[in-house]
């Protein structure tokens, strides 16, 4: 966060979500008041591309606190793809002990590197696809497109168990999260991202720019629902519902340096 603020000199920097300590990859990261809009984005779902070391143990589910490798025979591909095919679908599973879930107010990989007790609630995710890219013994490179808030190592854990075999991720990377891929920190349009359709306001723009009351004759569409609309330098985000107008978001800066 700290290289964020000081090479966009800003004070304030929201992320999207988060990435796993030794992963790579997609991250939406905003300054300002764009933090705002994640609610908003096209964000969903996440891709990543993980390798799973089969043999290897590890408390966190990953590479970084592995304390026992196993050689194992290879398995049979067959196996390994039936594995993943059965993943596909509502999956129910318990997050890592190593996660930003809170506690009672306290992380719970704060209370697992303390040796204290961690007991994470069931959590379900969908697995819209998940397939085998190469497997090299003891390595099942994976790709998995997933639901927002689906811990791949959890699904690595899964994959091991139905493999009868201990397993750990030895490395992670999100491919994308829904329409953002990786771009070498390029900045983008967030009109561009928005999952929410755009209103056409016909009324003086300084009531939308100032926040003022508006009154539905003056929109395009005049159906419930939420809404984004723009005046010359400003956009805002809007939601109809009977006819009354309520603002969710006003006067964001349409630009992004």
């Amino acid at each position: 966060m700290g290289y964020v603020k000081r090479k966009y000199n800003t004070k304030k920097v929201g992320f999207s979500g988060t990435l796993d300590p030794f992963a790579t990859g997609c991250l939406i990261v905003a300054t300002g008041q764009y933090p705002k809009l994640f609610q908003y984005l096209k964000k969903t779902p996440k891709s990543y591309a993980a390798t799973l070391w089969l043999g290897a143990n590890s408390q966190s589910l990953d590479i970084e606190n592995v304390d026992s490798v196993k050689v194992i025979e290879p398995l049979a591909l067959e196996k390994i793809q039936q594995t993943l095919e059965s993943l596909k679908g509502e999956l129910s599973y318990y997050p890592p002990k190593f996660s930003a879930k809170k506690i009672n107010g306290k992380r719970a990989y704060d209370l697992a590197r303390a040796g204290e007790e961690v007991k994470l609630k069931e959590i379900t995710s969908t697995i819209y696809d998940i397939k085998l890219i190469n497997y090299n013994h003891p390595f099942v490179h994976f790709e998995a497109t997933v639901s927002e808030g689906t811990y791949i190592r959890s699904l690595g854990a899964i994959i091991s168990d139905k493999l009868k075999v201990d397993g750990t991720l030895s490395s992670l990377k999100r491919l994308n999260e829904g329409a953002f891929f990786y771009d070498e920190e390029k900045a983008l349009d967030p009109l561009k991202f928005l999952k929410i359709p755009q209103n056409i306001y016909t009324g003086d723009p300084k009531f939308l720019e100032l926040g003022k009351k508006l009154y539905i004759d003056y929109f395009e569409s005049k159906e419930d629902g939420e809404y984004w609309v723009e005046t010359e330098d400003f956009f805002s985000v809007i939601e109809i519902l009977d006819g009354e107008i309520k603002y969710k978001l006003n006067r964001v800066h349409k630009y992004v340096g």
